[in-house]
């Protein structure tokens, strides 16, 4: 029972220190970020929320370490095995969306799509013969049936061929650039391989911590500004998204941005700071 005891004002004690820690932590004096605050920080990590300067009380500028992320990623790949005609971007290429990223030699393809074609067109010639020979009693009800299900059989092969010529050709979604190669031209792309890394540089998102005493203010819609480190300019932007949850132990909350208007000058992994006018 002695050693329980002891376990407990030790516990107790290292919650009272950790406690002070955290009011010392969140009674940071307020301003504008520290001039030897580091302005290429890596990652957003919970410790962002004490950056120098963080307003915690409504009527005072906030400002808060923030990254630039895309809000759309893809890595492209090939549902079909082919080999690779023709990758006409390469790693930083700007493309417009519809543009073709990814061309496959799909003669294999495109000759069976023939051969199936060639098949349903013979198949509808059947069935037509055997309805008239059925009106003429020359042939049983079950040959006519046999030579309809033969003819929906063949469509659907053309149908399904057709899908797969289409996959061909691989599209861009949307307006970006090309972030890596994974592949080259003549070389065999594998269904599910990665060939390329694509960013939506024309939808860029600001991701931050923030207190999450600051929700007793801050909604979606909310203005700010955030001033970029990499190009040293400020853009206008509002509160996009707050997170679902508050972190227990850091009592923070995730907040996504969004800039106001198009900023070709932006690329992703920028950072800055973010700052709050209530």
């Amino acid at each position: 029972m002695k050693s329980w005891r002891l376990a407990g004002v030790g516990g107790w004690a290292v919650g009272l220190c950790a406690g002070l820690w955290v009011q010392a932590v969140w009674s940071a004096p307020q301003g504008a970020p520290s001039a030897n605050a580091p302005a290429n920080a890596p990652g957003i990590a919970p410790a962002m929320a004490v950056a120098p300067g963080a307003s915690l009380t409504q009527g005072d500028d906030g400002h808060i370490r923030i990254q630039l992320v895309s809000r759309d990623e893809v890595e492209i790949s090939s549902e079909i095995g082919a080999k690779i005609a023709s990758l006409p971007f390469r790693d930083g290429d700007a493309f417009r969306a519809g543009q073709t990223l990814v061309s496959l030699d799909c003669s294999l393809y495109a000759a069976q799509l023939r051969k199936a074609q060639a098949e349903a067109d013979a198949a509808v010639k059947l069935e037509h013969v055997d309805e008239q020979l059925s009106q003429l009693h020359s042939i049983g009800e079950i040959d006519v049936e046999e030579a309809e299900a033969k003819a929906r059989a063949s469509a659907a092969e053309v149908a399904y061929m057709q899908a797969t010529v289409r996959k061909c050709v691989i599209s861009a979604p949307f307006d970006g650039r090309v972030a890596k190669r994974s592949a080259a031209a003549d070389q065999f792309a594998e269904a599910g391989k990665p060939i390329m890394t694509i960013v939506d540089t024309s939808h860029l998102e600001l991701k931050m911590i923030v207190p999450s005493k600051w929700l007793a203010w801050l909604k979606p819609g909310h203005p700010l500004t955030v001033r970029v480190d990499e190009v040293g300019k400020t853009y206008p932007a509002s509160v996009a998204r707050i997170g679902a949850r508050v972190d227990p132990v850091t009592q923070t909350v995730d907040v996504t941005a969004a800039l106001d208007s198009r900023a070709p000058d932006l690329l992703p992994g920028m950072s800055g700071w973010a700052s709050f006018a209530k």
